[in-house]
């Protein structure tokens, strides 16, 4: 038999009070179903999701602009143009006026995905707030685009 001390709190913290661990489970169980929907449907993983959302909504765009635009590390944004790119969602262009420099854009299967997955995802967020009443729909997006317009917090 395993024993465990006498199970008293080490600790009066409470990670289920902790903000960033509450918005962390909250991302994680909010995307699950969705993430289901593009990873069956078409193979990708998130940051794939993320650099089609962002060619699909913005148009033409370099690696290093999704990188500041959604907040991802440069390999990672790099690996999934890799792998939209093998998948023919997305096509590189050398730009003229830097040959070092590469602009992304969406093919046309790349389009036709996008378009699927903006109509699921429009879908997919009418059910997940379907339980809030509009005010407080209203509120926890207000406060979330709050959260992340804040300056970073130094601990």
């Amino acid at each position: 038999m395993v024993y465990f001390g006498d199970m008293k709190e080490k600790s009066p913290f409470e990670l289920e009070d902790f903000m960033p661990y509450l918005l962390n489970q909250a991302a994680e169980k909010t995307s699950l179903e969705f993430q289901k929907y593009y990873r069956l449907k078409y193979g990708m993983l998130r940051t794939e999701w993320r650099v089609l959302f962002h060619l699909g909504r913005y148009g033409a765009l370099t690696a290093k602009a999704i990188c500041d635009r959604a907040g991802l590390h440069k390999t990672k944004v790099s690996r999934a143009v890799a792998a939209l790119e093998t998948r023919r969602f997305i096509q590189r262009n050398r730009m003229e006026q830097d040959r070092r420099q590469e602009v992304l854009t969406l093919t046309r299967a790349g389009e036709n995905a996008f378009d699927d997955l903006v109509a699921e995802a429009a879908r997919y967020n009418t059910r997940l707030m379907q339980n809030f009443s509009a005010e407080d729909a209203e509120t926890v997006r207000r406060i979330l685009l709050q959260i992340t317009a804040m300056e970073t917090v130094q601990p």
